[in-house]
């Protein structure tokens, strides 16, 4: 199982918001190519970037900080982006930049059309983020909640051909409260596409309570807030992950 670093871009720093909240910002870096560089050297094996100001905008605002990452990290790991995509030119920019995966938010939801389109043209490299609160799904950057079941939206998206859904409980997200477990498995058990567990994870107990559950197709977590005001150890979360998986007889993934 995978514990995937964010980088969570804003005015070319790396942040950290709380429940989405523009707002209510702390900063943790002036340096997005550095912090990717501290991420892989503590054995990251994948990076999750989110550009803040893009997903407001509707289109990406921080691709220096961008290409700094993609610069830093190389060809060494994969490096999924989210935030203000929604066209192909823009996905086919970010692509070519050296970007495995595009994550589909807010267009995923308002525009299935391009998401259908964008599955057809960049096979194997969409991933759809689907934010909800009580399994209802926000857009817009969390700021407007749809009438939109979080289930039946997925399940849309897997026909679609999407490559794995990233779900987060806004909720819990940056506030240190642990992993929405059950709505995560709930998600994932109605799924044949993988699901990646996102907001709130915060000790080492969520990741034994992640993997007990892997089975029922959750690639991963993504670590935020915890990793870095040092709630979490990185490292010894993936290496506990990776115990786990060498325990029960599984390859690390």
């Amino acid at each position: 199982m995978l514990i995937i670093p964010a980088i969570d871009l804003k005015d070319g720093q790396c942040v950290r918001l709380k429940q989405g909240l523009m707002d209510d910002v702390t900063v943790f870096s002036d340096s997005p190519g550095e912090q990717a560089a501290h991420w892989l050297k503590q054995g990251a094996r994948r990076l999750h970037v989110v550009d803040l100001n893009g997903a407001f905008a509707g289109k990406p605002k921080n691709e220096k900080a961008i290409r700094e990452i993609i610069a830093a990290v190389g060809d060494e790991i994969p490096i999924q982006l989210g935030g203000g995509i929604r066209d192909l030119d823009t996905i086919e920019h970010c692509l070519d930049s050296g970007l495995a995966y595009v994550i589909i938010g807010t267009a995923a939801v308002k525009n299935p059309g391009f998401l259908h389109d964008a599955c057809g043209a960049f096979p194997g490299q969409i991933v759809v983020g689907l934010d909800a609160k009580d399994g209802k799904v926000a857009v817009d950057g969390w700021s407007k909640l749809t009438r939109h079941d979080v289930i039946d939206l997925a399940r849309k998206c897997e026909d679609y051909g999407v490559e794995a859904i990233i779900y987060t409980d806004i909720g819990r997200d940056g506030m240190l409260s642990g992993i929405n477990v059950e709505a995560t498995v709930r998600l994932a058990q109605s799924l044949r596409i993988p699901v990646i567990a996102s907001g709130g994870l915060s000790s080492i107990e969520d990741i034994r309570k992640l993997r007990a559950v892997e089975g029922e197709g959750i690639l991963g977590a993504i670590a935020g807030r915890a990793i870095y005001d040092g709630t979490l150890d990185f490292a010894e979360a993936q290496a506990e992950a990776d115990r786990l998986a060498t325990k029960a007889g599984d390859a690390p993934r």
